[in-house]
């Protein structure tokens, strides 16, 4: 039996979109749906406040021309709202990598007590040292999150069965209680910076200034590159040491590089902000009922969402109270608590 050729020069119809094909393109609609929602925060964040403003003083205190109190209330939210949406994505990508590093679902930099050592290694260099400089509570905050970081991760292993969940969760919790305390400890005998170190321990983006962005921009940079770097292998390392080891991934140099981007990101945005909590665990479980565990997917989405949410969580601080704000870190700490103690009743977190 003989079989007929197709006609030369004809091809046969395109087959439909592959399921991986349809799947990338509905992410990405995603994705644009959700830089969308961003802007539309920070138009939100630039007009709403204790007084609302039009569009004119928008383009005023754009441009600089802050003669009347609207424009100069927008000259003032639009770093704010940088600052905002800035280390929103930071913290996000920071609790990311903690989650995927560890497989531990309840991984955050304030759970795990990145935060809390970033804080008091800045409240000491004020305190014993003089800092004074943003670049300074920066290199100082990465020093004190990276030393927390070891010391929870060796503390979290010690036992039978090396690292799981429940230990590196528990670690974190007692070493931020501790740390939060030693804080307290540092401040007291200083009554001259007590009250600003104070504020700054709740969290917020009220301080924001042009300067302080271009300070800790070179920072955040390099933590995401770090980040993006290591995507493939935080999906790798999913599967299990061996199995990725085995697919050619470096285990130990993948963990390194993907823990120095996390608290890279975590301690420049907490030297400038205070320790503002939970956006590294609500945002990452969010973003994975869209894109599923693909980080190469799911790097870009958790930094839209994070910088989503912080940026609406100071808006909410804005104008629950007027004429007074409530910091960005209580508006967190009230989204978060409910999502923590959902995410450990669903997961079930426990010794493996």
């Amino acid at each position: 039996m003989t079989t007929t050729a197709p006609p030369s020069g004809r091809s046969t119809p395109s087959a439909a979109p592959a399921p991986l094909e349809r799947a990338r393109r509905t992410r990405a609609g995603w994705l644009a749906v959700l830089t969308g929602v961003l802007l539309a925060a920070c138009v939100l964040s630039v007009v709403l406040g204790s007084r609302d403003v039009g569009w004119g003083d928008i383009w005023a205190g754009i441009t600089g021309d802050t003669d009347g109190f609207a424009q100069a209330a927008v000259a003032k939210r639009v770093p704010r709202t940088a600052l905002a949406a800035v280390a929103g994505a930071a913290l996000a990508l920071a609790g990311l990598v903690l989650q995927g590093i560890t497989r531990n679902p309840l991984a955050d930099p304030g759970i795990l007590g990145l935060n809390a050592g970033a804080s008091l290694a800045v409240a000491s260099g004020i305190a014993w040292f003089g800092l004074t400089t943003a670049t300074g509570y920066i290199w100082v905050a990465i020093l004190g999150a990276c030393l927390t970081a070891v010391f929870v991760w060796v503390v979290g292993s010690l036992g039978r069965g090396g690292s799981t969940p429940l230990k590196l969760t528990l670690a974190g919790a007692a070493t931020t209680a501790a740390l939060t305390s030693f804080v307290t400890a540092v401040v007291l005998p200083r009554p001259d910076i007590a009250e600003n170190v104070v504020s700054w321990q709740i969290g917020g983006v009220g301080g924001a200034t042009d300067d302080k962005l271009a300070q800790m921009a070179p920072f955040l940079v390099a933590g995401a590159l770090l980040v993006v770097g290591c995507a493939r292998g935080l999906n790798l390392l999913g599967l299990g040491d061996d199995l990725a080891a085995g697919l050619g991934v470096r285990v130990v140099r993948t963990r390194l590089l993907a823990g120095l981007g996390a608290v890279t990101l975590a301690g420049a945005t907490t030297a400038i902000t205070g320790p503002i909590g939970f956006v590294g665990l609500v945002v990452p479980h969010f973003c994975r009922s869209f894109v599923g565990v693909d980080h190469r997917w799911l790097v870009p989405f958790t930094a839209v969402g994070g910088a989503i949410l912080l940026v609406l969580a100071d808006v909410a601080g804005r104008v629950v109270a007027p004429p007074s704000e409530v910091d960005v870190g209580i508006i967190t700490a009230l989204l978060g608590g409910p999502v923590f103690i959902a995410v450990a009743r669903q997961r079930r977190v426990r010794e493996l």
